[in-house]
């Protein structure tokens, strides 16, 4: 599965929340100068960012999973803490 994001949160900014979110799960697998990869027994994630349309950061987050597994629930997390990060007034909701 694929999802993106976009906010105003600095790209460093996001693929360090990554390395603390999905560090405490997964395995580090990957690391360069825009992205980060992880893996474990529940499947690998991929995060992306890369500036677009001049103040948006673009988060794009994929797994070798299908919809709705254990690290497609993390991925669809991760993506809601990123909102949150901007905008502290945003409920982060969900059974993921």
């Amino acid at each position: 599965m694929k999802y993106f994001h976009r906010t105003h949160v600095d790209p460093a900014a996001v693929l360090d929340q990554a390395q603390r979110f999905f560090g405490a799960h997964l395995a580090p697998t990957e690391e360069a100068a825009d992205l980060r990869r992880f893996a474990g027994a529940v499947g690998q994630v991929l995060v992306q960012v890369r500036p677009e349309g001049g103040h948006y950061t673009r988060v794009e987050v994929e797994t070798n999973q299908p919809g709705e597994s254990e690290v497609d629930r993390l991925a669809k997390r991760f993506l809601t803490l990123v909102h949150a990060a901007y905008d502290p007034s945003h409920a982060v909701r969900g059974a993921y």
